[in-house]
């Protein structure tokens, strides 16, 4: 008799032992998708492993085999294996993280896959890794697009990464000229996704481009992976598990011996980190930059809030004057704040009460269009109210600077000027706008530029609770700049910083080298790992008093070498849609080994109504 062992899409690693009918027996291989009994309920369930014996007792049967052959080949299970023990996560979680949505289902999928299996290498000696700056999006495709041409034409396949998911159809369309070759779109959500995964399945060699999950497309015989943009936080996955896509990148590259292309205009941390630690294999390119930065000026809005007597000050007089020399000159002006909304708060001017969303732990932003206060995290809206809610007595009055504010007092002091408003994804038209304001998602756009560019509240974001704050604003202000032919003004009241100080010289390498210094004295990533255990629960003395149960209890333990207790503490949303957050932060050397003895502690951890997740290397 037969036995498969099988893994689940559940918070439990297995494998568990099921006994194999006779019926099956032939058909049955590693990878295939079969429905199983699970406490009495049916679940898909993915063969791991095929043995002629079991330890276990009573072994139930296998429902069905929902296949004609395996789904899953040898590489993707190495490479799903890999995830579980780096990401904390049961291997059947990881292996649903790398499948279709319809392949999750116990829907039989009536088709004969390829018995070609992945090159797989015994070690990395035959993949390179590309680390490429480029400020400039062009010469960067450039380069991906001979690095794709040599690829296909060692009949290997290639999968190209993006960050923008409305750009891929565009994208698409450009490398099937290029390369008069179909080419495959993959990414979750995608409605004819089960069709191109089998298309790409089937396929001796085949070209891929995708958004995150796109990184476990079943190519056979993996030449390249390219990850553009590889510093966007788009590549992490906000649910279980919490893979980032670099990261599973970096590991397929090495299992098959493809060559791997890291790039973006401004590098991660952890990717510039890696270019000080170059070897035989690894390449570090950068692209023509000097030429492409602007003039870039920063104002001290401290001497204009002494000038005006500490009275909110939106535009100093440097950046009004600028504007109009612009406007003067016909040219384009993008003011960019990344807030949405008129004002970020509202209050009683007389108990002080701020109104916040009763769901999530944040103010409620008001917007003038539709006089609403809504909150940003869920779909909580209420109308605006006159007088506060609190106390009964004193009127709503409204605080902070919004893109609606923004807007509001542009106009009024350009009267003349033609201003127009973009707070998401759109297309938009610069013809007859004269200013236009946005949010971060004008940073997407490839075909707009302006004259000038003014950056509004960066200090918000700098100063976030956040380790990775300045490196994020960073990336926001270099991509910023890619839009401005001419010049770029960044008001702040931080004065000097090398955030500034690097895009004034011009020279990235500045800010990368200061922040890796301050992570390096702080011992945070890249030097070490981070990992958030997360909980929970509708009740917030329950989460509370499971985090610190946690916590007191793990201190207790003989821990690895490495691991390090760092808090326990309320997550910076403690409350989102109705569920409350607490976090126990851990920093480790080696992933594997933390993971492993976190894996075998959190199998005892009991707490009724709360969940218990791991974020490895949190983004």
């Amino acid at each position: 008799m037969l036995f498969a062992k099988v893994v689940m899409g559940i918070a439990i690693d297995g494998p568990f032992d099921y006994s194999v009918p006779d019926i099956f027996c032939s058909k049955i291989k590693t990878g295939s998708r079969v429905l199983v009994y699970l406490r009495n309920r049916k679940m898909v369930g993915y063969v791991v492993g095929v043995s002629g014996s079991s330890k276990i007792k009573n072994v139930r049967p296998i429902i069905k085999l929902l296949d004609d052959s395996a789904c899953l080949d040898e590489g993707m299970l190495l490479l799903t294996k890999k995830l579980s023990e780096y990401y904390c996560c049961s291997w059947g979680e990881a292996i649903e993280s790398a499948l279709p949505e319809a392949l999750r289902g116990p829907s039989s999928i009536d088709e004969v896959f390829s018995n070609t299996q992945e090159n797989l290498k015994d070690s990395d000696v035959n993949s390179k890794i590309t680390i490429v700056e480029g400020l400039d999006v062009k010469d960067r495709w450039n380069y991906y697009l001979e690095q794709v041409r040599q690829t296909l034409e060692r009949g290997r396949s290639a999968i190209v990464l993006v960050s923008d998911i409305k750009s891929l159809t565009y994208l698409k369309n450009m490398l099937e000229q290029e390369f008069n070759t179909s080419v495959n779109i993959l990414y979750r959500k995608e409605p004819n996704e089960l069709e191109q995964w089998l298309k790409i399945r089937k396929a001796q060699t085949s070209l891929v481009i995708g958004a995150r999950s796109g990184i476990f497309a079943p190519a056979q015989n993996l030449g390249l992976i390219i990850v553009d943009e590889e510093e966007n936080s788009v590549y992490k996955q906000d649910q279980v598990p919490h893979y980032h896509a670099r990261t599973v990148a970096l590991m397929r590259a090495k299992e098959v011996g493809a060559n791997l292309i890291l790039a973006s205009r401004t590098l991660s941390l952890e990717s510039f980190y890696m270019t000080s630690q170059k070897g035989n294999r690894l390449e570090y390119l950068q692209l023509s930059q000097k030429d492409a930065f602007p003039e870039v000026n920063i104002v001290d809005m401290n001497s204009e809030l002494r000038y005006n007597r500490n009275k909110g000050v939106i535009f100093s007089r440097y950046l009004q004057d600028a504007v109009m020399s612009t406007l003067t000159a016909k040219g384009k002006v993008l003011l960019f704040l990344n807030r949405k909304g008129f004002a970020t708060f509202a209050s009683c001017n007389k108990c002080g009460h701020v109104l916040k969303c009763p769901r999530c732990s944040i103010n409620l932003v008001y917007h003038f269009t539709g006089n609403l206060l809504s909150c940003h995290y869920c779909s909580y809206k209420i109308e605006a109210p006159k007088i506060c809610p609190s106390c009964n007595v004193g009127y709503i009055k409204f605080g902070g600077v919004g893109t609606e504010k923004i807007e509001s007092e542009i106009s009024r002091i350009f009267p003349q000027a033609k201003v127009r408003r973009c707070e998401a994804d759109e297309k938009i038209d610069l013809k007859d706008t004269d200013i236009f304001i946005s949010t971060s998602s004008i940073i997407k756009s490839l075909n707009y530029k302006f004259d000038l560019v003014a950056v509004l509240g960066i200090d918000n974001t700098i100063n976030r609770i956040d380790f990775r704050a300045s490196e994020k604003a960073f990336a926001m202000l270099v991509g910023l700049m890619g839009l401005v032919t001419k010049k770029m003004i960044i008001q702040t009241v931080l004065g000097r910083h090398y955030c500034f100080d690097a895009l004034q010289r011009k020279d990235l390498s500045l800010f990368y080298k200061e922040e890796l210094k301050q992570r390096k004295q702080l011992k945070l990533p890249p030097y070490k790992h981070l990992i958030l255990v997360k909980f929970r629960g509708k009740i917030e003395e329950s989460v509370k008093a499971a985090s610190l149960s946690f916590f007191e209890n793990l201190k207790k333990q003989k821990k690895p070498v490495g691991l390090e207790l760092i808090s326990v503490n309320a997550m910076q949303l403690s409350r989102l849609r109705g569920n409350y957050y607490w976090q126990v932060l851990i920093s480790v050397k080696q992933v594997r080994t933390a993971v492993k003895f976190l894996k075998l502690y959190l199998k005892g951890l009991r707490h009724s109504g709360i969940i218990v997740t791991v974020d490895v290397d949190p983004a």
